[in-house]
This record gives structure tokens, sequence and C-alpha cells, in this order.
């Protein structure tokens, strides 16, 4: 009788696990748009990527006035021993500014896809001495660390970029640390005066939409910064 409820027991999460993968949303073709892939999911065209090519951009004298990363890093509150996985960092831009901001005993993972922008990353990092930054290469469908290893994830400016949103965000959710803190910082779509192309763009709405399909509680929108938005996830326990 035990080995028969016992047998119940593994049958009822096998079919909680198949029912899980069912309902994940998947991926349709489209006619590719001018900035696309010509792959939507969940209602939205993917965009191209940015090339390791537009590495300057990333590093333009006006991005700190354009952006105000001074208003982001006061909304993501880091502190003292925070692992904080910064996902597509480009040339590190962003993560050479968290990284003072976690010591002592934290530590920043830059990851990005693109060899070329890994090389340039690892290269400004040298540079600018900070050794709690920590440069890895993450794969298309999955950044590759290890589970319940991070306090936070940020994406800024990189998530309508993921040629596999749901096999990354099901990577990230391993990753974070129960009630650790997932970041979408993306350019507002709601705003046309943000001179960004549509498909570089997400309203909030969206980005919620594509959360709710994962163990994730929203906790706020820091709607401060002039053209992103900051929308900011935890993961359930």
């Amino acid at each position: 009788m035990i080995r028969f409820f016992g047998f119940l027991a593994l049958l009822f999460i096998a079919n909680i696990s198949l029912a899980q993968q069912s309902t994940a949303p998947g991926y349709t073709s489209a006619p590719v748009s001018a900035d696309g892939i010509g792959k939507r999911y969940m209602d939205r065209e993917i965009s191209g990527v940015m090339g390791w090519q537009g590495a300057a951009w990333l590093e333009r004298d006006k991005r700190e006035r354009e952006e105000r990363t001074d208003l982001l890093l006061d909304a993501l509150a880091l502190q003292p021993g925070m692992v904080v996985a910064d996902i597509g960092a480009g040339t590190g831009y962003l993560s050479r500014r968290m990284a003072p901001l976690v010591v002592p005993g934290g530590k920043i993972i830059a990851l990005d896809l693109q060899p070329e922008m890994v090389n340039m990353l690892q290269t400004a990092v040298n540079r600018s001495g900070l050794k709690q930054i920590e440069v890895k290469q993450s794969s298309v469908d999955n950044i590759k660390l290890p589970k319940n290893s991070i306090d936070m994830a940020i994406m800024v400016d990189v998530y309508h970029e993921l040629a596999y949103p749901y096999e990354v965000m099901v990577s990230i959710l391993q990753a974070l640390k129960p009630r650790g803190r997932l970041v979408f910082v993306e350019y507002k779509a709601e705003d046309v005066r943000v001179p960004i192309k549509p498909l570089h763009k997400m309203s909030e709405a969206q980005i919620k939409r594509e959360a709710s399909v994962f163990p994730l509680d929203w906790e706020r929108t820091v709607s401060t910064l002039p053209w992103q938005h900051v929308v900011v996830f935890r993961k359930r326990e």
C-alpha cells in the first residue's frame, strides 16, 4: 500500500511537470521587420542584437545625462555582500558603477554572449582595477550560473533582444536565491519621445506579462529615469 501511494505521488509530480512544460509560451515566425529577427514571443517580435561593433555607443559621454544612471543605481538599493549578475553587460558600463556598492564581500558577475564584447568587457574591467567584477560568457539560451548563487539579476536594455527569452529566464530563476530580485531596465514603449527604435522598447505591461509565467512577484516600478523604466520582481520562495 505504501509503495502504491508512493507511485501515485511520483505520478502526480510528473503530471505537474508535464503540465508546466505544456503551458510554456512558444515561439512563432513572422515576416522580418527592419529591426527584428522574424521570431515572435508572447505577441511581440524579438529585436535584433546590438552587435559588438556598437560598443562605443554604450560608453558615449552623454549616456549619464541621457539615461541618468545615478537614478538607476539609487533604485537598485545595492548593499555590501550582494552578488549581482549583470546580464548582457556589454562593455561593463553598469558593472563598473555597481561594483563599489557591493563591497565588502560582494561581487558583480558581468555576462555577455558575444566573444568580442566579452574581450572588451574584460579589458575594461582590468583597466578599472575593480577586483570584485568577474567576467563570464553566457550562451544564447542559458546564463550558466550555479543554482541559488545570486542575490540580483539585472538586464539593462537587453531582454527585448534575447533570442530565447523563456529559456534564459528559466536559467536566471535557477540562479537566483529565494527572494532574490530580477530587474528589467527597458526603454519606455509608452513614451514616443524616447528616441529609440520601437522594437528596442518595451512597455511595463508587456514586461509584467512575460514575467507572469514564472514564479515571480512584481515588487515595484521606478519611472523616474528619463528614457527607461525599472521593473523589479522578486523570486518566490
